[in-house]
């Protein structure tokens, strides 16, 4: 079950990686740090921001989004500009990506990329627009 997260805990990813997230996936990661999601039809796991307020969310936020995308940028396929926020448990992915090349401020549209072909798809216009 997620946890709600300060938003400065939500600033000390940003720092640490370079990028900034969308406002709207900060406001739903900061009422939910995590959780599951519906996209076109199919159930995603939000990663969580790390949080180290207190040893039980830091237990529950090891698997963090920084983490997870670190690992995710030794898939082939997988854009070197891209921020894993999600995973459908069967080794698909999704994700944000800069607004524009070259820039950390990511956009709000959500891509899946799957890992067997390594080919990536938009799924969804923003966070906001799912379940």
């Amino acid at each position: 079950m997620p946890f709600p997260i300060a938003s400065s805990e939500i600033e000390k990813t940003e720092v640490k990686s370079g990028f900034i997230f969308p406002p709207t996936f900060k406001a739903r990661m900061t009422c939910e740090n995590g959780g599951d999601v519906d996209i076109a039809g199919e159930e995603w796991s939000l990663f969580p921001f790390l949080d180290a307020s207190d040893r039980k969310r830091l237990a529950r936020t090891c698997n963090d989004i920084l983490r997870e995308t670190i690992q995710m940028k030794g898939w082939d396929g997988f854009p070197s500009d891209a921020f894993a926020i999600g995973s459908n448990g069967f080794g698909d992915c999704i994700y944000l990506l800069p607004e524009r090349d070259g820039e950390k401020v990511l956009g709000e549209t959500i891509f899946r990329f799957d890992h067997e072909t390594g080919e990536s798809e938009p799924i969804a216009p923003s966070i906001r627009d799912c379940k």
